[in-house]
């Protein structure tokens, strides 16, 4: 088992690992290939722990497990915010765990989602901290009618809502 990787290895040894063993994202969300962009923004999101060594940039195998978990989060539906809630703070040990034991029931059941019909691309507009409209033909409301929307929940008392998000 390879101890280190460089940002180009990772990505192609995660993608391989997804590969084989069916995982891809639930939804439109994500792409579907692990790629050297995916692992830097994760990483500035906090889903990674930082490299080892500012000037080597080489991943290890945590960093492996700790994509390997993302990608089974995300085939499951899991949104980003979710997924860094289960994972921080995660041991290597913890995460090969769950990556064995994830595989195993990946092995025994089908994917818990059907699969994007290829007019599909899923568009997502935040109305609260806790709310979202989906449309799954990518469709964006105009600014004024999301403006409406987050005026009446807060009106209405919605959780959130007094706390509404801006466009």
């Amino acid at each position: 088992m390879k101890t280190e990787y460089t940002l180009e290895e990772l990505a192609k040894d995660v993608q391989d690992w997804c590969q084989s063993n069916g995982i891809q994202p639930a939804n439109g969300q994500v792409a579907e290939a692990v790629s050297e962009r995916t692992i830097r923004y994760y990483r500035t999101l906090g889903l990674l722990s930082a490299a080892p060594g500012a000037y080597l940039r080489t991943f290890t195998e945590h960093h492996r497990l700790q994509l390997l978990a993302i990608r089974i989060y995300q085939a499951q539906g899991f949104p980003l915010r979710r997924i860094h809630e289960h994972l921080y703070g995660k041991s290597e040990t913890e995460l090969r765990e769950f990556v064995r034991k994830a595989g195993r029931q990946l092995e025994q059941t089908d994917t818990p989602f059907e699969a994007l019909a290829p007019t599909e691309h899923w568009g997502v507009v935040p109305l609260t901290d806790d709310l979202l409209i989906v449309s799954r033909q990518g469709r964006s409301l105009p600014t004024h009618l999301i403006r409406r929307l987050q005026a009446t929940l807060a009106e209405a008392g919605w959780p959130g809502g007094s706390e509404t998000k801006r466009n």
